[in-house]
């Protein structure tokens, strides 16, 4: 069984960074498409970057091109998203998620139904 652990989030200036983390267990998803997604109060849940298994050619909303950078460290199983020049339309909860099938990246992937693990989400906290 899978399961994906966020860390990093907290509250933070605008202007400031901070680096979410997503710990995985159960299984190694080096093979797997990952993603990021967020969740302001009263909002859906929305794509923000997805990264491959082989970490090449990122995508990423273009509300935060140019200041988000997301990364994997196959090795410890670990999604990454580091977020600078931070908004606070950027305040939300933040989720990492998973792709069930192996060396897929579906071409609806910035729904959040075309994934099937995920993590319980990190608050992320951005004060003008």
């Amino acid at each position: 069984q899978v399961q994906l652990v966020e860390s990093g989030g907290g509250l933070v200036q605008a202007g400031d960074s901070l680096r979410l983390s997503c710990a995985a267990s159960g299984r190694t998803l080096s093979s797997n498409t990952m993603a990021w997604f967020r969740q302001a109060p009263g909002k859906e849940r929305v794509f923000v970057a997805l990264i491959s298994w082989t970490g090449s050619s990122p995508y990423y909303t273009d509300s935060v091109k140019g200041r988000f950078t997301i990364s994997r460290d196959n090795a410890k199983n670990t999604l990454y998203l580091q977020m600078n020049s931070l908004k606070p339309e950027d305040t939300a909860v933040y989720y990492c998620a998973a792709e069930r099938r192996a060396y897929w990246t579906s071409s609806a992937y910035y729904k959040p139904d075309e994934y099937e693990y995920w993590g319980q989400g990190t608050q992320v906290t951005v004060s003008s």
